[in-house]
């Protein structure tokens, strides 16, 4: 081991904190609500993606204008909205044969504006 390890882990005498570590346990997020986090932050892992829900913080656009703004192709956009369709984190709206998209609530422009924020202060 390490120094480094060696100084971060209990030893053998260490009575542990005065924390209740099984009330802790007891609110141990569940298995499906990590997993469903894990993918949600996955999701955020692509700078595309990232650009997408950058650009539909400022307006509700359509795929040919997403496609504008970005400079990418439209196979390219409207496969990174169906993922991010499929977590929730942006909705579409039909209009005629024109469809638009938007952040789907206010809790997905928190996230990122709270993430932008933090790496700003760093």
């Amino acid at each position: 081991m390490t120094d480094k390890l060696m100084q971060e882990a209990c030893d053998d005498a260490c009575s542990g904190t005065e924390v209740n570590l099984k009330l802790i346990q007891e609110k141990l997020i569940s298995e499906l609500a990590a997993v469903q986090l894990a993918d949600l932050f996955k999701v955020l892992g692509d700078p595309t993606r990232v650009k997408i829900i950058h650009t539909l913080l400022q307006s509700e656009l359509c795929v040919h204008d997403l496609t504008q703004v970005l400079d990418m192709g439209q196979s390219a956009i409207s496969h990174q909205l169906r993922l991010l369709r499929n977590l929730r984190i942006v909705k579409r709206r039909k209009v005629g044969k024109t469809v638009f998209y938007s952040l789907d609530d206010d809790h997905v422009e928190q996230i990122f504006v709270q993430t932008l924020q933090h790496l700003k202060h760093e």
